[in-house]
């Protein structure tokens, strides 16, 4: 994964600048780095007043408290063929919660849950008459055909 410049990288490139030393773009040639970075370095300056690299900010905790992730636990029991969409429909309606439909997949991931991969009807059917419990290799003529989002 590539790493961050150093910050005294960035504080030489903005102090040059302020110096009057040359433009962003003529500086990003100097200190090889792109025009871009420079551009955004100096706009996180101004932004913050600050010429050193912003630590992130992370949520200190997931939305999905226990309560809540018991409540998921519950629907799922109650209910097995929930989608994602229908959870996150029922999160924001009984619990004025909104999340993304892979925060879900994790959080249910964590809870230990997993899904279950649906068979075609042909596929199923063509595994019960073998009787080999298991699915033969199914090649690209006999997958579903798809014309696009359904609504």
């Amino acid at each position: 994964m590539a790493q961050p410049y150093p910050d005294s990288l960035r504080c030489a490139l903005l102090l040059a600048f302020e110096a009057g030393e040359g433009s962003l773009e003529e500086l990003a040639e100097d200190f090889r780095v792109s025009y871009g970075y420079a551009k955004k370095i100096r706009q996180q300056q101004l932004r913050s007043d600050r010429m050193e690299r912003q630590a992130r900010v992370y949520p200190p905790r997931s939305p999905l408290n226990e309560e809540r992730q018991k409540k998921l636990l519950q629907w799922v029991g109650e209910q097995p063929d929930l989608t994602l969409l229908e959870l996150q429909e029922r999160l924001q309606r009984e619990c004025n919660l909104h999340l993304s439909l892979s925060a879900i997949w994790r959080a249910l991931k964590r809870l230990g849950l997993r899904f279950k991969k649906t068979l075609s009807p042909g596929t199923a059917a063509r595994a019960d008459s073998e009787g080999t419990g298991s699915l033969p290799a199914r090649d690209k003529s006999d997958r579903p055909k798809t014309t696009g989002f359904s609504g």
